[in-house]
């Protein structure tokens, strides 16, 4: 299995924080050998952990990934999932999925030795020394970490709130905005504060929703 890490840079307690580039790795996958930049081109990226195959949790959060693709595709999304088992370990989950559930698990899945684990801090020894945390990396076409989420093992993610915070980064990117609490596509958004007193008076005299001069929302 090949596992290799490349030059990256990213905080000095080797966990890659928000606005960090993301690490580049080659790595064995059910999907064959990639390179991570190559693999992700100018796409968005999502890579999420699990901490093992052919366990209950990681059953039900992979199937929902993959139901869902087509969402994350219309997005400019790729998604790719990663543990430390091996590419025949995967393989064979990935059958057993397709019986039970009756879904195709049909992004790559990264075959890990726990160097992957250890550039992005996907091995939290507190929960587990050899299972990865159920870890959730969104990385923009410029590959940079934009979010991070990490969750226990014993509690499964909010595939809806994957999407929903790639939505609200997506939508803030492409329109110099914010997103405010519980924000969802086609709700208001939040316009940033002013920094200069002309941008204060312009704003009070804007058409917005005004709760204050520093806090106004808009419709898009």
């Amino acid at each position: 299995m090949s596992c290799t890490d490349d030059h990256h840079d990213h905080g000095p307690t080797g966990i890659p924080r928000i606005g960090d580039t993301a690490p580049d790795f080659t790595a064995t996958t059910t999907q064959g050998e990639i390179k991570f930049s190559e693999w992700q081109g100018d796409s968005w990226a999502i890579m999420f952990s699990h901490p093992a195959d052919f366990t209950p949790v990681c059953s039900t959060e992979l199937t929902e990934f993959a139901r869902r693709h087509d969402e994350f595709r219309k997005r400019g999304t790729k998604l790719i999932g990663i543990s430390i088992d091996s590419v025949h370990s995967h393989l064979a989950w990935r059958e057993n999925l397709k019986k039970l559930f009756d879904v195709t698990i049909d992004y790559p899945m990264i075959a890990d030795n726990g160097r992957v684990a250890n550039l992005f801090g996907m091995l939290h020894p507190g929960e587990s020394a050899t299972a990865t945390v159920r870890a959730v990396f969104v990385i923009d076409p410029k590959r940079t970490i934009r979010a991070v989420i990490y969750y226990p093992l014993n509690v499964g993610r909010s595939i809806d709130e994957v999407v929903r915070l790639l939505d609200g980064l997506q939508t803030a990117d492409g329109n110099g905005v914010a997103c405010p609490v519980n924000w969802k596509p086609g709700e208001k958004v939040i316009v940033p504060p002013p920094k200069t007193e002309k941008e204060v008076a312009d704003r009070l005299a804007a058409d917005y929703e005004k709760l204050d001069f520093y806090l106004c929302k808009k419709s898009l």
